[in-house]
């Protein structure tokens, strides 16, 4: 089998393009843009360049010719496009328009004419907004931010290609995946630097919002598995955690596994974000047999752990 995973040297997209080299009959193709200036991209990758079945392009796919690497591919992931709801106003969201909705329309343009079995487009648990209790994929979306309403715009691509030209599409909901090799504006990673290195904990609104928190294991196992699950096209599936928790409680669990009190700096509550995330996860368990298995403090031992091990490498290199 061959896949192609746009955004393969982000976060999710490297453990993705590592889990798929386990299997000896998949060949993975990789793009992703601007590694060169971006050092954690490049460490993602480290592992996947090593590999004989991985080819990577550093392509800007809004602008750079892509369909040459789109023959004999079956399964395209796309995970590539602009994160983040509090960037998404102002002057971003013309950015985030582009990289969120344009691409994803150039790709599903592209996949019409292509004999693909499937067009895997990786969306979030923003794009439903503020929702009481566990929500299931039939709720109205209602996405409280800029980057919701573009990453929702590529979901309602999806349903028109797969409509009127037969696309493939399946999309997956991400809820607050955390894990090795996280983005470093993200909270767990900023928490975790900020604990090692004595500095405050920058905490939006009071901490008590709660979020269904999804280790990267967990959320890859689940990505993967709908290159062959039966049954999915023109589906939307959530992709959530083992366990839910405020924000609160996961610093107080930082601070058992560092063994640090952490210093707490209160601002302004974000724009955009809701108050909790909760996902009805029995589609997933139904369609993919998903079942996430990674609670939330071995997850962060995990993530503890990478980032000490990057850190020390980083003081080394200068």
């Amino acid at each position: 089998m061959n896949i192609l995973i746009t955004g393969v040297a982000g976060f999710i997209g490297s453990h993705l393009g590592e889990q798929f080299l386990t299997e000896t009959d998949v060949n993975v193709i990789g793009i992703d843009q601007g590694v060169a200036n971006e050092p954690h991209k490049f460490r993602n990758l480290e592992n996947l360049l090593q590999h004989k079945r991985f080819q990577f392009y550093d392509l800007d796919l809004l602008s750079d010719d892509f369909l040459p690497l789109l023959n004999d591919i079956q399964v395209i992931y796309h995970l590539a496009g602009i994160p983040g709801v509090r960037s998404s106003w102002g002057d971003e969201f013309e950015t985030y328009l582009l990289h969120n909705g344009l691409v994803t329309q150039k790709l599903l343009e592209a996949c019409r004419r292509l004999p693909i079995d499937k067009f895997i487009y990786i969306s979030t648990s923003s794009v439903y907004g503020e929702k009481t209790g566990k929500v299931s994929e039939d709720m109205m979306p209602t996405p409280l931010s800029p980057y919701g309403i573009t990453k929702l715009t590529g979901e309602q691509l999806c349903r028109v290609y797969h409509h009127y030209f037969d696309v493939p599409a399946v999309v997956l909901r991400y809820f607050t995946v955390y894990g090795p090799r996280q983005r470093p504006d993200m909270a767990f990673h900023r928490f975790i630097k900020q604990l090692l290195l004595d500095e405050p904990l920058i905490v939006y609104g009071d901490g008590k919002q709660t979020r269904d928190f999804t280790y990267v294991k967990d959320c890859v196992k689940a990505t993967a598995s709908v290159a062959t699950a039966d049954h999915v096209i023109g589906e939307t599936i959530n992709i959530g955690g083992k366990e839910r928790a405020s924000v609160l409680d996961v610093i107080t669990l930082l601070e058992q596994l560092l063994h640090k009190k952490a210093k707490i700096t209160f601002v302004e509550k974000a724009k955009g974000e809701p108050v909790q995330t909760w996902a009805n996860i029995s589609k997933a368990e139904k369609l993919l047999n998903y079942e996430p298995t990674v609670t939330l403090k071995e997850g962060l031992k995990h993530e503890i752990d990478n980032l000490e091990k990057q850190y020390k490498r980083e003081e080394g290199n200068s």
